[in-house]
């Protein structure tokens, strides 16, 4: 019970075998006991358990730093909303991932639903990026105080504060520019930006639960790849913010490990990171090169884990950088000629909207669990009769 013999490929399945890895196959028929057991013995699972179970303590710990700042407001404020929605969503991503691949061997059928969760959980991850994007990386955060103008009663435009490097036509034509750029950009943050984010996460769970059956020669690449497209609208913000000039006293550094200049140092290496992984996951290197010798360490997905850790954890670092600006510059939050705020975090426009899309991607991996239920369940039988 406690020492089951591990497989080759050819002993096992071929729904559960992975490219290039021959052997330390579980057999898919063992209890919830033995899996559990499993992630103390060297499977060709175990690096994959651990490589996104160990980040969830140290994701954690870094989170939680934010609530010891001096001047924050307690965990509970409603500014820490998006904060707590971005936490539940790395939190689930990582513990869904790793369960996925320590419960997998139970049977076929658990084996195709722990990874229907598991995309639904990547998807959660993003949308909990924008609420956190929304509230604290939003365009008007770097609306500059100088040059901008505001709509007066009448509906014309005229200049608030003219800059003084330029001619007055100059500066004007900067000016409405600017203008008519933040009002686009306020239009579709403010009616557009989440309803969208979770409208592209539900279409990735919905594409990635069908490289189960279908796209199956080029299921790691489909997967991979749909998943740039929630990336892109997540992080229109920060493309804006870095575009724009800093909202932030150059006179008056953030009293903070984190100051503003490093927000896009941060933005870039979680990018590398992202682009890193998806080279791993898709080339299959190194077990390509050496098919056998990575089977247990060393194999892709585990760097493939590695490397999207490390791409959230300067994600993390990233909307650290903005709350602890906000925090010291409370009234850049948006630039004071703004007419028309942002509404602040609320219950129903954080928890209600993640509490709304877990439902709907729950349904999905429903479905797409009872048709896997139709497909396994006969060879299901006939393994448990050998």
């Amino acid at each position: 019970m406690w020492s089951l013999p591990l497989l080759r490929h050819t002993d096992v399945p071929q729904r559960v075998t992975e490219n290039f890895i021959l052997s330390g196959y579980r057999f898919p028929d063992y209890s919830l006991l033995q899996c559990l057991v499993s992630a103390f013995r060297p499977t060709n699972e175990t690096g994959n358990f651990w490589t996104h179970f160990l980040p969830i303590f140290v994701f954690t710990f870094h989170f939680l730093e934010i609530f010891e700042w001096e001047g924050a407001p307690t965990p509970g404020d409603p500014f820490f909303y998006p904060a707590w929605n971005y936490f539940i969503g790395v939190f689930y991503l990582l513990l869904a991932s790793s369960m996925a691949h320590l419960l997998n061997s139970m049977s076929l059928i658990i084996r195709e639903i722990c990874f229907f969760v598991d995309y639904g959980t990547i998807s959660a991850y993003t949308v909990g990026s924008s609420l956190a994007y929304y509230y604290y990386i939003h365009p008007q955060a770097g609306i500059p105080k100088i040059g901008v103008e505001a709509q007066n009663a009448s509906g014309t435009w005229s200049e608030r504060e003219e800059e003084p490097s330029l001619p007055q036509s100059s500066s004007a034509s900067y000016s409405s520019s600017s203008s008519t750029s933040v009002m686009l950009f306020r239009s579709f943050f403010e009616t557009l930006y989440i309803p969208c984010s979770c409208f592209i996460a539900i279409v990735c769970v919905i594409t990635c639960c069908n490289t189960r059956q279908r796209w199956r020669k080029y299921r790691y690449a489909v997967r991979t790849l749909v998943f740039l497209l929630p990336f892109f609208i997540s992080s229109t913000p920060v493309f804006y913010r870095l575009l724009s000039p800093s909202p932030y006293p150059t006179s008056s550094p953030l009293p903070s490990p984190y100051p503003y200049s490093t927000m896009a140092i941060f933005f870039y290496r979680h990018c590398f990171w992202l682009v890193v992984s998806a080279v791993f996951n898709i080339s299959k290197i190194p077990e390509r090169l050496s098919p056998g010798k990575f089977d247990i360490w060393g194999h892709s997905h585990q760097w493939f884990h590695c490397c999207t850790f490390l791409s959230i954890l300067d994600e993390l670092h990233m909307i650290k950088v903005e709350i602890r600006a906000l925090l010291v510059h409370p009234s850049l939050v948006l630039a004071p000629t703004m007419s028309v705020q942002l509404p602040g975090p609320t219950v129903y426009s954080t928890y209600c909207v993640m509490l709304l899309l877990q439902g709907c991607i729950a349904s999905i991996i429903v479905c797409f669990g009872w048709c896997a239920y139709q497909i396994y369940a006969p060879e299901q039988k006939r393994l448990k009769a050998h």
